[in-house]
């Protein structure tokens, strides 16, 4: 993990992590790398929609390519970003599961819902899927 200043945006603090492929175990991990980035500095309501929205693309990126992902986030100004990049080169397909209690397919559709903003860009032999939460308070 590299954790510090993001050099290309004064004022913004920001962590890197590369997880490796299948390793579903980290998305804990990174949860808990995303509240010590974030510290007292950031509510609990965003907090805690950037760690469910975090969890939901890992867990994608994991689950559907095979060289593993690696997760950027940032926190500048009052826009939390989080980037998880994965090694495929197709897009992802937000898709509503066949039942209502099936407990995979909804990720993409959190993301639209929750996030501020969203997208995916080519990168590399890969993808970025990226959220923003913006308007986030500091903590009390």
């Amino acid at each position: 993990m590299v954790d510090g200043r993001d050099q290309d945006r004064p004022g913004a603090a920001g962590l890197s992590r590369r997880i490796g492929a299948g390793d579903l175990g980290a998305v804990a991990g990174m949860r808990a790398a995303l509240r010590e980035l974030w510290g007292h500095r950031v509510a609990e309501d965003p907090a805690f929609t950037a760690e469910l929205l975090t969890s939901e693309l890992v867990t994608n990126a994991l689950i559907h390519t095979a060289y593993g992902a690696v997760v950027t986030a940032s926190l500048t100004g009052d826009v939390l970003r989080v980037e998880v990049r994965d090694f495929a080169p197709e897009p992802p397909d937000p898709y509503l599961p066949a039942s209502e209690d099936r407990t995979h397919g909804r990720g993409l559709l959190l993301v639209q819902a929750l996030a501020d903003a969203w997208g995916v860009r080519a990168q590399g032999a890969g993808k970025v899927v990226w959220f923003e939460l913006s308007g986030v308070k500091p903590a009390a």
